[in-house]
């Protein structure tokens, strides 16, 4: 993972150079890379976009060919090629940041070998943010709620796009309390750049909803 989180650390660190202060640095280091990745969220959202669109009829289909699972198969692979759709087409934009976001955990959980080539110089450098006396050490209340409040409207947001899919119900509800639960245990600098990466995906999920909607209006 070191090979991601090394040129990682370095953005940091270039960073934090320019405006001394290291939370200010996490926010701003936390937006480019969300920019960064903006190509790729594009694609799984429409991805998942063109998937609801033919939902209905992948259910005729499940429904006309439920006793015939060979059949089902070679239809519904079908309909994927009329339009032109990959079943796959949301998951690989996912698994393509997976890395990435891991490369994140390792920098924002260990600045000093990362970020500041060495603990002794991390310790020397100021890392009170806000409230927070140091952002190495857990913040046992206020980040984890703002981490879960903001994966709840996260989550919300998906599940408002993704109608009818149960799954994304569950984990509106699950998921946050998870990221409570994990928040307090984490150093408050990895749990600062989750409610800043949340806040991000919150309005870009808004922005591009709203867009997608008006280009459907535009083509009817």
């Amino acid at each position: 993972m070191s090979v991601l989180a090394k040129p990682l650390g370095m953005l940091l660190k270039l960073i934090y150079d320019l405006i001394n202060n290291y939370g200010l640095s996490i926010i701003l280091f936390t937006i480019v890379v969300k920019l960064c990745l903006v190509p790729l969220t594009l694609k799984q959202m429409k991805s998942m976009k063109d998937l609801q669109v033919i939902q209905p009829k992948l259910k005729v289909l499940q429904e006309k060919y439920k006793d015939d699972k060979e059949k089902l198969n070679i239809k519904t692979m079908e309909l994927y090629k009329e339009h032109s759709v990959s079943p796959f087409g949301g998951c690989l934009p996912l698994l393509i940041q997976l890395p990435i976001l891991f490369g994140l955990f390792a920098v924002l959980r260990n600045p000093g070998l990362y970020v500041f080539g060495s603990e002794e110089i991390y310790a020397s450098i100021n890392t009170s943010f806000l409230w927070l006396a140091n952002l190495t050490d857990p913040d046992p209340l206020i980040l984890p709620l703002l981490a879960a409040a903001t994966t709840f409207l996260t989550s919300a947001t998906q599940a408002t796009a993704n109608k009818g899919d149960q799954s994304q119900k569950i984990m509106m509800y699950f998921f946050p309390v998870m990221i409570f639960w994990w928040g307090k245990g984490f150093p408050a600098g990895l749990t600062l750049y989750w409610v800043v990466s949340n806040a991000f995906q919150v309005v870009q999920q808004m922005l591009i909803s709203r867009t997608y909607v008006k280009t459907k209006e535009g083509s009817n």
